[in-house]
């Protein structure tokens, strides 16, 4: 951002106003009132504080808006993601430029939203209008990179980010034996390694959906398109019904494997009826967590069994 601004010219009035207004320093309510340090609501009466004097330590992104600008509306909410990610390195003020002419006056703002970087008491960057996250995360990356020498409380911060991470739990060697038997396409090893940890963790659940897994991938590595027209036509066939789901699922069809399990539930009693429950059941673990098929098939199976 090419000339100077000299952000010491509003000082005074904001000194005036802030003792008008009997707001103690740093923000009155409106830096308070949110709800991660990096970010805060910026007026005329504390702008010297938490905008010109806090550069000196990191970058304060300054990010002019409007209740009327619709862009606004989308770009303010990604700042705030990236300022939270930022681990107080950089500061996201906003400014409500009809609440605070003045400040829109000194960036000489003719649109919002507008969006001015300020280090060292200066402003050294900034665009106008909205910008895809993608392009956000760069700008911010650029900025902290070409200021980092420059402004002690960036490395300060980012350093206190990486020393409260965890540390990485070690590999479990159980899990690693495991996962290298199937690496090596060694189904039966796998399923072992996995069982192995069950008989001695009934309820370790990493283990528990890592073997479903294992099963499936060994009956799906030999699973025949023409099971489907077999089971088709053997509809009491429950061998034909499970290699049929099987392949189904194999080759994508997953909402028509589940079906006819399903629907197989409903055709069959006892121990046969069990055997397709369990099959289903099993089946059901190779997916993640909230997959919807999963969902409405869970609720057709209930329905089936009740």
């Amino acid at each position: 951002m090419s000339g100077a601004v000299d952000l010491s010219a509003l000082k005074n009035r904001a000194e005036a106003a802030a003792n008008s207004a009997a707001q103690p320093p740093g923000g009155g309510d409106g830096a308070a009132g949110q709800a991660h340090p990096a970010i805060i609501e910026v007026t005329e009466a504390d702008f010297q504080a938490e905008v010109v004097e806090r550069s000196l330590q990191v970058p304060v992104v300054v990010d002019l808006w409007a209740t009327w600008c619709e862009p606004c509306k989308q770009l303010s909410p990604a700042l705030e993601k990236l300022a939270r990610e930022g681990n107080g390195s950089w500061v996201l003020a906003k400014i409500d430029v009809d609440a605070n002419p003045r400040i829109a006056q000194l960036f000489q703002v003719q649109s919002v939203p507008m969006v001015i970087a300020v280090a060292g008491g200066q402003p050294v960057d900034g665009f106008a209008g909205a910008q895809p996250e993608p392009q956000l995360r760069e700008w911010i990356s650029s900025l902290l990179n070409a200021l980092r020498d420059q402004l002690p409380g960036i490395r300060a911060a980012e350093e206190g980010a990486a020393a409260a991470e965890p540390e990485e739990e070690p590999e479990d060697p159980r899990f690693t034996a495991a996962e290298d038997a199937l690496e090596n396409g060694d189904y039966a090893a796998a399923e072992a390694a996995y069982q192995q940890i069950l008989d001695s963790e009934p309820n370790n659940e990493q283990a528990k959906a890592a073997l479903m897994q294992v099963r499936f991938m060994a009956r799906a590595e030999q699973a025949d398109p023409s099971a489907v027209e077999r089971a088709d036509a053997a509809p009491d066939d429950i061998d034909a019904q499970l290699a049929a789901a099987d392949a189904e699922v194999a080759f994508g069809k997953v909402e028509e494997g589940f079906t006819r399990l399903i629907q197989t539930v409903k055709r069959t009693s006892g121990d046969d009826r069990d055997r397709v429950r369990t099959h289903l059941v099993e089946m059901f673990e190779i997916f993640p967590d909230g997959d919807e098929r999963v969902t409405k098939a869970r609720r057709n199976l209930a329905s089936a069994l009740f």
